[in-house]
């Protein structure tokens, strides 16, 4: 028996058995001995879930070997990647094919098929999540067999596939539609929340990706506004020294220090962020676009997200700034909040509406449970869907009722896998057997 934990340590699990597939071959299988050993089969990529949507004490089957672009159709602008490529290999090798993906999130350590199977989204009201890029999978499915889909072949399957949950079967290719490689110009600065909020839905069309980090028991938030520009235009990228300072020195190795500091002292957290956003500097450059989207995140968390109507997002904030400041809750970490417009992939959080996200972060040495319940209650007033890979609550009957296409993806999941091959506690509590 070998143990496994994601990367926030929240989830751990003892697989009976940890394969590792190099090649669809494998996978199929893999697939194969799990049946005849009777195990179900869980599908691991980089651990950065903070649900246990991975854990088994099944078959732990790891991708991480299957990795790599293996087909461009130059003329579409659309590659084709093994599914347990990292999201920091596929970004520079689509950059060397003059390629990149529309949009990412602020962190590229997951696979690409873990990135589409959560719902990994971004941020840009005229753009969408990761999974609206795929046109194509590949699955091997619970009988071993393979089955390619995209909307013109298998449509079901494929848009309950594109954000999966891991449990319709084992994805061992993903095609994505790209565009051109392009650079974004970045601009941050520390700003007053009270300021921002009256004109946030404004500032959020204006720009091509917003994203907002503001400190609990503050009035501060660090905004990015990050916009396309021609190749030749806007500042340099930083200079080395700067990317150093900021993103390892401060944003890693001193903020360690300080979440070890509200750990040890939780009441003087309020101060400590007092004093944290004071110091937020403001800068300006412009660089590729997955340089600018993903930083590096090595003080460890844990996190909760959810999706609400872009037009309660106002709501959401005030009400949880409000229960910051009755509670004078232990909270070091920054609240996140972005934008996405909507798609048509069945499970996506942004499923037929345009979205805000707002995620809460706890330090992983300090107790998450206060705030992530908290917060639920009060997203669970403005329709909250949550992110798949972030610590909720939410099952079946709840799950319904947020999602039109929520029966029609568990139809496919019985036609694919009836006998639940891919399945853990987790996907049987969302959704429903």
């Amino acid at each position: 028996m070998t143990g496994w934990r994601n990367w926030g340590g929240n989830v751990v699990a003892s697989p009976v058995q940890v394969r590792h597939a190099g090649t669809t071959r494998a996978v199929v299988d893999a697939v194969h001995a799990a049946a005849r050993a009777g195990l179900r089969i869980r599908v691991a990529g980089s651990g950065h879930s903070f649900t246990p949507l991975v854990a088994t004490d099944g078959m732990l089957l790891r991708v991480d070997g299957l990795s790599g672009v293996i087909g461009v159709d130059r003329e579409r602008n659309r590659v084709r990647v093994l599914a347990g490529t990292p999201l920091h290999v596929l970004n520079p090798a689509l950059q060397r094919l003059g390629l990149a993906l529309p949009n990412l999130g602020d962190i590229d350590r997951q696979t690409i098929s873990g990135a589409i199977a959560t719902g990994t989204h971004g941020t840009g009201t005229r753009r969408q999540g990761i999974a609206a890029a795929v046109t194509g999978l590949t699955l091997v499915l619970a009988d071993g067999s393979t089955l390619e889909c995209s909307r013109d072949v298998e449509p079901d399957v494929f848009a309950a596939a594109a954000v999966g949950l891991g449990a319709l079967g084992v994805v061992t290719e993903v095609e994505l539609a790209c565009v051109p490689a392009y650079r974004l110009h970045a601009k941050e600065s520390s700003e007053a929340l009270s300021d921002l909020l009256p004109r946030l839905q404004a500032e959020a069309d204006t720009h091509d990706h917003l994203d907002l980090h503001w400190f609990p028991h503050t009035d501060r938030v660090l905004v990015k506004r990050n916009d396309v520009v021609g190749p030749q235009q806007g500042p340099p990228p930083l200079a080395p020294w700067r990317a150093r300072l900021d993103d390892d020195l401060l944003a890693n190795r001193v903020f360690e220090v300080i979440n070890r500091g509200a750990a040890a002292l939780p009441a003087s957290v309020p101060v400590i962020n007092r004093a944290t956003a004071r110091v937020l500097g403001a800068r300006e450059f412009a660089d590729d676009s997955w340089k600018v989207f993903c930083s590096s995140r090595e003080v460890r968390f844990v996190e909760s997200e959810y999706a609400v109507p872009r037009h309660a997002v106002e709501a959401v904030l005030a009400e949880l700034r409000a229960w910051f400041d009755r509670t004078r809750a232990p909270v070091p970490f920054p609240v996140e909040v972005r934008f996405i417009g909507a798609d048509d992939v069945w499970l996506s959080t942004a499923h037929e509406r345009d979205n805000a996200y707002v995620a809460v972060h706890q330090y992983h040495r300090m107790d998450p449970l206060p705030l992530f319940e908290a917060f639920e209650a009060i997203v669970a007033e403005h329709a909250g869907r949550p992110h798949w890979g972030k610590v909720h609550t939410l099952g079946a009957d709840r799950l319904r009722e947020l999602y039109p296409r929520f029966d029609h993806f568990r139809a496919v999941r019985e036609r694919l896998d009836p006998g639940r091959r891919f399945t853990n506690a987790h996907v049987r509590h969302l959704l429903g057997d």
